[in-house]
């Protein structure tokens, strides 16, 4: 088969891993809508907020999984080029699922998760500075975005083949995140129960 259409086929096939939205499926097992409740988006903190523990983590499992096997399917059928550009098509698909209206998460597991398959070493480091953050804070936003705004650094040191990809990737989780910003500089970002 021709490498173009593989890498489209890739590129494509990542985007609807990303579609594949836990926090909506388990909310709607439940007789919800997560992007109803709560804060509204399809995410684990607002799961772990609206429905508890179980259902947040397990939201967070999926989400992180998907980020990795988009981009490991990449890599193994297409190599580097084709896993970074399914990184930007996983995390395409999250934030605006065309099976859920293009109403889907910010980004954070699934980037996660993405980051994990490029580099682990960017990703565990990457969740050194979002924990830490919301240790210091109990703010999820607050460790979310502080680590995403770091990750372009990281990169450009460990992968900086990456590097143009993940700024896509970078502004697009920060947009998401505009509105807890603004709260976060307010000091109305609600804390976090751990």
């Amino acid at each position: 088969m021709d490498s173009v259409l593989v890498s489209g086929v890739l590129v494509v096939a990542a985007y609807f891993i990303g579609n594949v939205s836990p926090a909506i499926l388990i909310s709607r097992m439940r007789g919800g809508d997560i992007r109803t409740s709560g804060s509204g988006n399809a995410g684990a903190t607002n799961m772990l907020r609206t429905y508890g523990r179980g259902a947040a983590m397990a939201t967070l499992a999926i989400d992180i999984l998907k980020g990795s096997l988009a981009v490991w399917l990449g890599a193994a059928l297409g190599g580097a080029h084709v896993s970074y550009l399914c990184a930007v098509a996983v995390i395409a698909g999250h934030i605006w699922p065309v099976f859920y209206g293009f109403r889907g998460g910010k980004g954070i597991a699934t980037g996660f998760g993405m980051l994990l398959a490029v580099s682990p070493v960017v990703g565990l480091l990457t969740a050194v500075i979002a924990f830490s953050i919301i240790g210091l804070t109990k703010r999820v936003s607050a460790g979310s975005v502080t680590a995403a705004a770091c990750v372009p650094l990281l990169v450009w040191r460990f992968v900086p083949a990456f590097f143009p990809y993940v700024l896509l990737i970078v502004a697009w989780i920060i947009w998401k995140h505009r509105e807890n910003i603004g709260r976060l500089i307010r000091g109305e970002e609600s804390k976090i129960k751990l």
